[in-house]
């Protein structure tokens, strides 16, 4: 079974909408969505936002589903010059840029204490994911950056370290904690990201036009993805 993540409901609602057999499961507040896409067994689910959100989604997942895989979607905001709003971004790692302990002598985005501060992806997901060919925009590899704020103000100074110290290519608030939780659990992770705003003062206005659409694409693209696993 594949789980298939997103944050929000409209991030996910192109894939109910071609679940076959499908099946539901209440959890607290959380609803997940169990059937078929592309002949494959998935799960799909809202996390909510945030990064713990989208761990206490991933680990439940893992003890009751066991997924053999986790493919999260939605949308980020574009660091990268290269990436314009549309494109898609396949993580080839990602981190938490909020994870700052340079005061007792850690890289920022290194959890203190642990082995664990770039994480990558599967790299055969990432490649499976990097032969897709969308109808519009371009599909580039890049690292996500996750944190728990909604960066609207790239430019300013205090914000530098996102290109310098990490080189990021697009920000969001949830990649990272399902990678970190993935990586624990010895399970393959992909993230897949739509750029819909440029983490500029317009990015609140971008993010809520654009995710109708960035549903649709994010659906044809892990469709591709699902076609290709074994």
């Amino acid at each position: 079974m594949i789980a298939i993540v997103g944050a929000l409901d409209g991030e996910i609602a192109e894939f109910l909408a071609v679940l076959e057999n499908k099946k539901e499961e209440k959890w607290t507040d959380f609803t997940f969505y169990m059937g078929k896409i592309e002949d494959k067994d998935v799960i799909v689910t809202k996390c909510g936002v945030g990064k713990v959100m989208a761990a206490l989604v991933a680990q439940r997942l893992i003890d009751t589903c066991k997924p053999e895989a986790f493919i999260f979607t939605g949308l980020a905001g574009g660091l990268s010059a290269n990436l314009e709003i549309g494109d898609t971004l396949v993580a080839e790692d990602c981190m938490q840029h909020d994870m700052n302990a340079i005061s007792l002598g850690f890289k920022r985005g290194e959890i203190p204490y642990s082995p664990y501060r770039i994480l990558p992806c599967d790299r055969a997901l990432v490649d499976l994911a990097m032969q897709y060919v969308p109808e519009a925009g371009k599909v580039v590899k890049g690292r996500i950056l996750t944190g728990d704020q909604f960066i609207t103000n790239r430019s300013l100074k205090s914000l530098q370290y996102l290109y310098d110290d990490l080189a990021g290519d697009a920000v969001e608030m949830e990649g990272a904690a399902i990678g970190l939780v993935a990586t624990v659990n010895k399970i393959p992770f992909l993230l897949v990201r739509i750029i819909s705003d440029r983490a500029d003062t317009y990015a609140h206005i971008d993010f809520q036009s654009f995710l109708p659409k960035a549903s649709r694409n994010s659906l044809q693209f892990i469709r591709h993805i699902l076609r290709g696993m074994v």
